[in-house]
């Protein structure tokens, strides 16, 4: 069985439907999915598969997000305290599951 994994092109791609900060609302959101805010200075908006809440990497980031900002994030949403490119390739790689 052979293992497909996109590039990180395509995953920003996929992953980049709003513009960064942009004033969407929870109607945007498709069923299944989620945004979140990514970035350390500026904060670019994702929407991600539920299912990527579930991997152990995923809680990971998850974890830093409670310690750097407890469960009152700054963006009125999900916000992981992460640089743009590490959230991508983490996002890449969980697609290949």
């Amino acid at each position: 069985m052979a293992i497909r994994l996109r590039g990180i092109g395509h995953a920003k791609q996929f992953l980049s439907r709003k513009s960064p900060l942009s004033t969407s609302t929870a109607a945007d959101v498709p069923k299944g999915y989620c945004a979140v805010y990514v970035g350390e200075s500026e904060k670019k908006r994702f929407v991600i598969p539920l299912s990527y809440l579930n991997h152990h990497e995923f809680q990971v980031l998850l974890s830093q997000a409670v310690e750097e900002y407890g469960y009152s994030h700054p963006m009125g949403g999900l916000t992981i305290p992460c640089r743009e490119d590490i959230f991508v390739g983490l996002t890449s790689r969980l697609s290949g599951y």
